[in-house]
């Protein structure tokens, strides 16, 4: 299995030995502990206040061990057998523990089998890891060796490539945190780090690599350059990272890459115009790195509304039969749907009105899409009629606050006094993502409800 269920997210499964009327019956059968906190150094101690545990395990297929594969906050790899909880193997890449901008962690491994490989061969079935101190890493599935044929004995080293790339500021502040994409060969990896919320971020590319080889195949810089392009950025410019996970489809030689926005975040007059390719549904073609096509879902974003997930590839249903699209939960509560090969929308996306009295030299965009269909997964805006507390005491307090700050529907800008959002930074929909049930045509999508403040 794959991050998300399948190469294409919809995290759905047709299995129905665990089901609504036995689920209340599941007793712990065992309990795995990574030992990763009591590995860390007394001298850097500290560093156990800035990890983040949120890993979701991948199971291998039985010819390779059926081994439980996770990743730690520090980037060690555990093969756990899935029936006992007991480990196989551990792989320690020994990451640099420098405090980074962010805090440490590991969201996935990505795993490949290569076609052309003798079954019984090193590496036929490998494991791709991406760490934090900036490095790709190849694993034989099996034994969680590294693979003697990828880099530099199964490294790496990924900053090189970032460098290559202006703005290169802050790239030591970058770290890799979700798995990898893999699609016919190709190891597609994006990057992340509070620094990209800073004026002076690096630049936010995504790289593909040779899955054999771990050779550096194609770079994809997701701001616009090109002076004689409207709405072009300098190089000065950084952002538009993708720190969050990324789908394929092999079939079409794509990988799907959710864009977050430029930097800064809250305040766009360094960047002006709509910052193409930011706040986008990107789909790449893997074995060149050009793109196919792109649907920006917020223009010149100062709300921190970035794609917070990977687009969903999945087929619906109809009269017609099955059609090929493309899925897109946004921070913002909204839904946005794409036919697969050509991105044009499913359902109508229309261009709406929007405020545009934001913070002084500013400019923002006057309109922003919203999908027609399907509706929006959370409230779209806040008032201080909205206002909660446990007791009469704390909604009235909560009450003055949202009523001296400024308040509105979707898109309200920024302020000196004060904005309260709602949606906020946090969703919405957020990195978790939704499910798809391709039987019934029903997409379910846990959401945060919970308004921000933003001075």
């Amino acid at each position: 299995m794959q991050y998300g269920g399948h190469e294409g997210g919809g995290r759905y499964s047709a299995l129905t030995q665990i089901n609504k009327d036995n689920v209340h019956k599941l007793e712990v059968a065992w309990t795995f502990k990574t030992g990763h906190l009591d590995r860390v150094p007394e001298k850097l101690s500290f560093l156990k206040h800035l990890v983040g545990f949120q890993v979701t395990p991948i199971i291998l297929p039985n010819d390779v061990g059926g081994h439980l594969v996770l990743c730690t906050p520090f980037n060690e790899v555990i093969a756990i057998d899935p029936e006992t909880g007991e480990q196989r193997w551990f792989y320690n890449p020994k990451i640099d523990l420098r405090p980074f901008a962010g805090r440490f962690n590991c969201r996935g491994l990505a795993q490949w089998r290569d076609p052309d490989a003798d079954p019984n061969q090193v590496c036929a079935h490998s494991l791709f890891l991406a760490t934090s101190d900036k490095r790709l890493i190849a694993l034989d599935a099996a034994t969680g060796t590294p693979c003697p044929k990828f880099g530099k004995e199964g490294i790496v080293d990924v900053v090189p490539f970032i460098r290559s790339i202006e703005p290169t500021n802050q790239v030591m502040a970058m770290q890799l945190k979700s798995p990898p994409a893999v699609v016919n060969g190709v190891v597609v990896i994006g990057g992340t780090g509070n620094k990209f919320k800073d004026a002076s971020s690096v630049n936010g590319a995504v790289r593909g690599f040779d899955a054999k080889s771990g050779e550096f195949l194609w770079a994809f810089d997701t701001l616009v350059r090109d002076e004689d392009t409207p709405g072009s950025l300098p190089y000065t410019v950084g952002g538009a990272n993708v720190w969050t996970t990324m789908s394929v489809d092999s079939k079409r030689d794509l990988v799907f890459v959710p864009t977050a926005s430029a930097a800064p975040n809250f305040y766009g007059a360094l960047r002006p115009g709509d910052n193409r390719y930011a706040n986008s549904v990107l789909a790449i073609k893997a074995s060149t790195g050009e793109l196919a096509w792109h649907y920006q879902t917020i223009h010149h974003d100062i709300w921190d509304w970035d794609l917070p997930t990977h687009p969903m590839l999945v087929d619906i249903t109809t009269e017609e039969g099955k059609t090929p699209i493309v899925i897109q939960l946004g921070k913002t509560g909204m839904v946005y749907t794409f036919h697969r090969d050509t991105g044009d929308p499913y359902f109508e996306i229309e261009e709406r009105p929007v405020p545009t009295d934001g913070i002084l030299g500013d400019q923002l965009s006057p309109t922003q899409p919203f999908p027609v269909k399907p509706p929006p997964l959370v409230r779209q805006g806040i008032t201080p009629d909205d206002a909660w507390g446990v007791t009469r005491y704390e909604r009235e307090a909560c009450r003055k606050i949202i009523a001296g700050s400024r308040y509105g529907g979707m898109f309200t800008p920024m302020s000196t006094k004060g904005t309260v959002m709602y949606p906020q930074v946090g969703g919405g929909a957020n990195w978790g993502g939704g499910a798809f049930d391709p039987e019934r045509n029903i997409l379910v999508v846990p959401v945060s409800q919970v308004p921000f403040y933003v001075r």
